[in-house]
C-alpha cells in the first residue's frame, strides 16, 4: 500500500540530489537499491554526492509529497519501492526550467599541485599522476557504458542520446586532464624542486588555454627562487 503524503517542519529545501532521485523515479518506480545502481552508473562522475545521500533522499521525497513508497516482498525479502507523484513531476519540471548553480571543479590532487612547494618534487609528480589515473578511469567507465548500449543491453535506450550529450562534456574534460597531466609531468621532470618555474612562466602558462601547451625545456636547472 502506498504511504500517504506527509509534511512536517523538519522538511528541508530540495537539493540537486533530490531532483536527481526524482529524475530516476520519473523513468519508473525504483527500489532504493535500484536508485543507487542508477546513480552509480550515470551520476558518479558528475554529481558523486548523490550516492552518499541516496538511501535517505527517497524518504524525504515521500515526506514532501513528491514520491510514494510501497512495500513489496520477494520470498522472505522485503523491499521498499518508490514512485514519483504528480507533484514530484511538477517539481522536477520547475527545477529543469530554473537557473542552475555555477559549475564548480573539485579535485584534491589539484589542490596538492597548487601547494606543492610544501612537499617534494616526487609528491608533485604523484599528484599529477593521480589526476591522470582518475581521468582515465572515468573515460573507461563511460566507454564501457557506450559498449554496453552498442550491444543492445543498456536500460532506457530511448533516452541514451541525452546520456551521450552529457557524458561527452565529462569525457572532453577528462581527455583534457590526461593531455594536461602528460604535459605537466614532462614539465616537472625538468624541475629541481616544485618552485623551479618563475612568475613569467606562470603568466605565460595561465594565458595559454586554446593554444599549444608551452614547452618547458628552458626551465631545467632554474634556481629555486
Amino acid at each position: 500500500m502506498d504511504t500517504p503524503n506527509k509534511r512536517n517542519s523538519q522538511d528541508r529545501a530540495l537539493t540537486t540530489t533530490s531532483y536527481a532521485v526524482l529524475s530516476v523515479l520519473s523513468l519508473r518506480p525504483h527500489s532504493t537499491y535500484d536508485i543507487t545502481r542508477q546513480m552509480r552508473l550515470s551520476m558518479h562522475y558528475m554529481w558523486p554526492r548523490a550516492e552518499s545521500n541516496v538511501y535517505a533522499e527517497p524518504r524525504r521525497l515521500v515526506n514532501a509529497g513528491l514520491a510514494t513508497a510501497r512495500e513489496e516482498w520477494s520470498g522472505r525479502r522485503r523491499r521498499t519501492v518508490y514512485a514519483i507523484t504528480d507533484a514530484g513531476r511538477a517539481a522536477l519540471s520547475a527545477w529543469l526550467a530554473a537557473p542552475s548553480s555555477p559549475t564548480r571543479y573539485e579535485a584534491e590532487a589539484l589542490v596538492k599541485v597548487l601547494f606543492a612547494e610544501n612537499g617534494t618534487r616526487d609528491d608533485l609528480l604523484a599528484s599529477i599522476n593521480a589526476l591522470r589515473s582518475d581521468a582515465a578511469e572515468a573515460m573507461a567507465h563511460f566507454l564501457e557504458v557506450a559498449d554496453h548500449y552498442a550491444e543492445g543491453e543498456g536500460e532506457y535506450p530511448w533516452r541514451f542520446g541525452l546520456s551521450g550529450l552529457a557524458a561527452r562534456l565529462i569525457l572532453e574534460q577528462h581527455a583534457s586532464t590526461i593531455r594536461w597531466a602528460d604535459w605537466a609531468e614532462s614539465v616537472v621532470d625538468g624541475w629541481e624542486t616544485p618552485l623551479s618555474a618563475d612568475v613569467a612562466w606562470g603568466i605565460e602558462t595561465m594565458r595559454g588555454p586554446g593554444k599549444p601547451l608551452p614547452r618547458a625545456t628552458h626551465l631545467r636547472n632554474r634556481p629555486t627562487r
